[in-house]
């Protein structure tokens, strides 16, 4: 058995890199490892320099697109704010069944706080953090509201 610490490095599919720079760069405040322009890759530390990588590779904008799930952990009260944030950044936040939210919602079996929304290609992104208290499965997926810590 692999005793594995955490995930280094993901990378997305993007039909535009320069405007998916603006995004993760930009709006997400990302910063910016490496770009090859050449490649149409871009790479965004993820946690600080050395801690984690986002790849962005630009793809083309055909009719057959995938997308894909990135988390990002957060420290709770960023995740609690996120969702303002990011309205003024112009992105709609989520809850856990696309509908528009001004809060995060708990997933009760991890117990974890999360807000969901998409990149410019569609892609959904989730800010997530991990809560203290015992998993509670039972309680489904709930907004923070109506969390109990208890």
């Amino acid at each position: 058995m692999f005793e594995i610490g955490h995930l280094f490095e993901t990378h997305l599919t993007v039909s535009n890199l320069e405007r998916a720079m603006k995004f993760y760069g930009g709006a997400l405040g990302l910063p910016l490892a490496k770009a090859f322009p050449d490649r149409k890759v871009a790479f965004y530390w993820v946690g600080g320099a050395g801690q984690g990588m986002l790849g962005l590779w630009e793809a083309g904008s055909g009719p057959q697109r995938m997308h894909l799930h990135t988390a990002f952990a957060m420290k709770l009260e960023d995740v609690l704010a996120a969702p303002a944030r990011l309205r003024e950044a112009g992105i709609t936040p989520l809850d856990f069944d696309a509908a528009a939210t001004d809060q995060p919602v708990v997933l009760g079996w991890m117990p974890a706080a999360a807000v969901y929304f998409h990149d410019p290609d569609g892609n959904l992104l989730e800010f997530l953090a991990m809560l203290p208290e015992t998993p509670r499965p039972g309680r489904g997926v709930v907004n923070w509201s109506d969390w109990d810590p208890a």
